[in-house]
């Protein structure tokens, strides 16, 4: 697939995808890069309707979540790492923030290969957001030990739709020459006008009762409100999965 003709697809046929093909793809996607050679991501695959069901609230009950053939679930993993080094006499030292950090950039430079690939085979995939929103429950759900933790959520499976392709910003909104570049309300009004315009935004600026597409955003779509009640929750089981020291202050 050619990477502009990239589309999330989040509704699938009934074929099935192939413990061959899957492992192939999930092999392949470990040539990418990775900190120290060190692999710090490990993949959990669903593939029982039972366990679908039991992540599924943790992604808001998704219909995707459900109908998919495969649902992977991607987590920064410094568990096995530690436990190799303990098992060779070594001092692991990795039950922090910065390690964190590490394995999950690991996780999710892993996430994107493994989409590519899969893509090129043909398969669609849809990347879920909401992984990192409540992700106790999908450590309860997939009894992940200390020092894992989930990243990225991808639903997988043969096309049943073809939408239409998503806007994206043009590439002087986000690439900067040498040093970072301040936005103006010009340079803001150029760069946001053509995302503003589309009939499918307009009809949500109205339906949603809004002013503009940037107010669905910060009121309905992602609110302070739900933003730092989440951002507590996710401290919370970085604390109960060992990144984050318990008395660490993070106010």
């Amino acid at each position: 697939m050619n990477i502009r003709e990239r589309r999330t697809i989040r509704k699938y046929t009934q074929q099935p995808i192939s413990d061959e093909l899957l492992n192939r793809l999930l092999e392949e996607a470990a040539r990418t890069q990775t900190m120290g050679n060190l692999q710090l991501y490990s993949v959990v695959v669903t593939r029982s309707d039972e366990m679908k069901r039991k992540l599924a609230p943790a992604h808001f009950n998704q219909p995707m979540v459900t109908t998919a053939p495969v649902v992977l679930t991607v987590c920064a993993d410094f568990r096995r790492t530690t436990d190799w080094c303990e098992c060779r006499n070594a001092d692991p030292g990795y039950d922090n923030l910065l390690s964190f950090m590490n394995a999950a950039t690991d996780a999710l430079l892993y996430t994107q290969t493994f989409c590519n690939l899969a893509e090129e085979e043909g398969l669609g995939i849809c990347f879920l957001g909401t992984t990192v929103y409540m992700p106790q429950q999908i450590i309860g759900v997939l009894e992940l030990p200390e020092l894992v933790f989930p990243v990225a959520t991808l639903t997988v499976g043969w096309p049943a739709e073809d939408p239409a392709l998503s806007d994206r910003l043009p590439l002087r909104s986000f690439v900067h020459a040498e040093t970072y570049q301040p936005y103006t309300e010009q340079t803001i009004d150029d760069f946001y006008a053509s995302k503003e315009a589309l009939e499918e935004n307009r009809h949500f600026v109205e339906i949603n009762r809004k002013e503009t597409l940037a107010q669905v955003f910060t009121d309905i779509r992602y609110t302070r409100k739900d933003n730092e009640m989440m951002s507590e929750g996710l401290l919370e089981a970085l604390r109960r999965q060992g990144f984050i020291k318990p008395d660490c202050n993070n106010s």
